[in-house]
């Protein structure tokens, strides 16, 4: 199995390169993320998860000269016609700290009965800036918008996003737990596949 020794994982959210790299753990790989390479944010302009990521793995990864590995993930709800989707972090505004996206998101959902909503991840390697044939994984977590935060944990709209079959939020999980049903947890299972099996 021939792996990378190194990865930059296209991503200015701490939170989403602690469960990345925690996930990978065990493969003979550094992740260093875009920020300890002195790189900026990608230009996220397109309307899918998937066109985003790729472009900000291509980003990262012609910049670095290194391969890359980029997440675009976000909520969809469907009360709101699966908004706020690529937009999730840039819900309340273009700055928007979690805490305002989430209220922005409770204050729309205020008299909704449909409470349905999914996370979507999308996560793409590429192994170098024009790769024509990059590795994709998505993953999809089901479950409700619930009318008020619970929990401490988590990052983004995980207080308000409750697992049903747990009956815990996002942000009422400990890492692993998260990690083993959430859906960058399926897409970077998905991706560790495509690594050990030699897809690379």
């Amino acid at each position: 199995m021939m792996l990378p020794p190194k990865i930059a994982i296209a991503s200015g959210n701490a939170g989403k390169i602690r469960e990345i790299s925690l996930m990978f753990h065990g493969l003979d790989i550094e992740f260093v993320s875009q920020q300890k390479l002195g790189l900026g944010e990608a230009e996220e302009p397109y309307d899918t998860f998937l066109e985003n990521a790729l472009t900000k793995a291509r980003h990262v990864s012609k910049n670095s000269g290194l391969p890359a590995l980029a997440d675009d993930s976000g909520i969809c709800v469907s009360a709101l016609d699966g908004r706020p989707g690529v937009r999730s972090a840039r819900f309340a505004g273009e700055d928007a700290l979690d805490v305002q996206n989430n209220n922005h998101l409770i204050e729309l959902m205020r008299s909704a009965i449909d409470r349905r909503a999914h996370y979507y991840c999308a996560l793409v390697l590429v192994r170098h800036y024009n790769d024509p044939a990059p590795l994709i994984a998505d993953g999809r977590w089901f479950g409700e918008v619930l009318h008020e935060p619970r929990g401490q944990g988590g990052f983004g709209y995980d207080p308000l996003f409750l697992d049903l079959s747990l009956q815990l939020t996002g942000a009422e999980m400990s890492l692993v737990q998260k990690n083993e049903i959430s859906h960058r947890g399926a897409a970077v299972r998905s991706m560790r596949l495509l690594l050990e099996s030699g897809a690379y």
